[in-house]
């Protein structure tokens, strides 16, 4: 039988695509949006050293008299990189029933896709992110076919990412990438007493960039209310160049650079299991006395432990020191785990929040080449 394997792979020697990509994000759990803006931010960091980037933001279903979860993270982003991200909402400022949809709902909507239709007719923008499109299309808020119609015309060279629950079958069947965010309920949480744990695992795309869209909602919570909220991104399993989040690292430490940390640890290749070194072991206990040290110092209050899950499933780390750490965490600390892994260790039964990013649909393994600021 086959072993089952889990490695990182840089990006640095893969061939590049120009050739934009419909990505849609959806599923009952959490960490569509914060993709959509992980991969806003990867993309802002390729245009600071190489080409301009212009990116639009545009929220469906999400009044302007409201806030959102993703608003602080917007916020971020609008602050760290002015006249870059043009931001759109549409939709009712009260609560949003479904069962009571009134001619204003549609009436928003339309406004919202002919918004949508203009930025692609214009050319402008490298990236468009359609925030809770989908749900809108679920409802009948917009005509899926027209929508779709639509989107096939985009420009070549665009990115186009939707998010949302509900995403239709027509609008999956053009997508090039389609990933699932599957909910999974830890009840042993609450007995624990933990809160503010939160995990990213599964084979799909979104865990990394997922994370990274957290980062941002911290530091924009900071900025609104005059703190300094600081993040640690501590990465393992990544001790070379060319990943996928390091053009989205690079331009959150340029534009906030006393706020963001970033550690990471490991060697230059990938790691498979039986194939471990030493200096594997090495790497990763070095990196996790650097987050252990920086969870229990209260400094931080978002720490991202990038590519834990594989790490612990490859055994280069030992779960009870995990565990124990986690539970002495600062109540107002926010921990968010990410990686694949084939068993779950001990800790995930601290979590809050756990996500499977479910991989239906990636044009990767369409032979398709990846594409720097969106994939790398």
């Amino acid at each position: 039988m086959a072993v089952r394997q889990i490695g990182i792979m840089t990006a640095q020697m893969r061939a590049e695509r120009s050739v934009g990509q419909i990505h849609v994000y959806d599923g009952l759990g959490k960490g569509k949006s914060q993709a959509a803006l992980g991969v806003v931010l990867r993309s802002l960091g390729l245009g600071m050293v190489e080409r301009e980037t212009r990116i639009l933001l545009l929220r469906f279903l999400k009044g302007p008299d409201r806030e959102y979860a993703e608003d602080a993270a917007i916020a971020a982003l609008q602050e760290g990189f002015p006249h870059l991200i043009d931001h759109v909402r549409t939709g009712r400022s009260e609560y949003f029933d479904s069962s009571a949809i009134i001619p204003f709902d549609r009436a928003e909507a339309e406004r919202g896709w002919d918004i949508a239709r203009g930025a692609m007719a214009s050319g402008l923008y490298s990236v468009i992110v359609l925030d809770e499109l989908n749900p809108v299309l679920d409802l009948g808020l917009l005509d899926t076919d027209r929508v779709v119609k639509d989107l096939k015309r985009k420009p070549e060279f665009m990115e186009v990412i939707v998010t949302g629950r509900g995403a239709p079958q027509q609008l999956i069947d053009i997508a090039n990438l389609h990933s699932e965010m599957r909910p999974h309920d830890h009840p042993t949480a609450k007995e624990y007493g933990v809160t503010g744990i939160e995990i990213y695992t599964g084979d799909g795309k979104g865990k990394s960039t997922s994370a990274l869209g957290r980062s941002l909602k911290a530091i924009g919570t900071g900025i609104s209310r005059d703190k300094s909220h600081r993040v640690l991104i501590m990465q393992w399993l990544k001790g070379g160049t060319g990943y996928t989040e390091d053009a989205a690292i690079r331009a959150l430490q340029q534009a906030y650079p006393h706020v963001v940390d970033h550690q990471r640890c490991g060697r230059d290749a990938i790691v498979w299991r039986g194939q471990q070194q030493e200096i594997d072991f090495i790497e990763a206990q070095r990196g996790w006395e650097i987050a252990q040290t920086a969870i229990l110092s209260g400094i931080y209050k978002t720490i991202i432990l990038d590519e834990l899950n594989p790490t612990v499933d490859l055994e280069l780390l030992p779960v009870e020191p995990i565990c124990d750490t986690l539970l002495r965490k600062p109540k107002d600390t926010e921990i968010i785990i990410t990686g694949r892994c084939f068993k779950q260790p001990a800790y995930f039964d601290l979590a809050d929040v756990h996500s499977e990013m479910v991989c239906h649909k990636h044009y990767a393994n369409e032979g398709v080449d990846l594409k720097r600021g969106v994939d790398f």
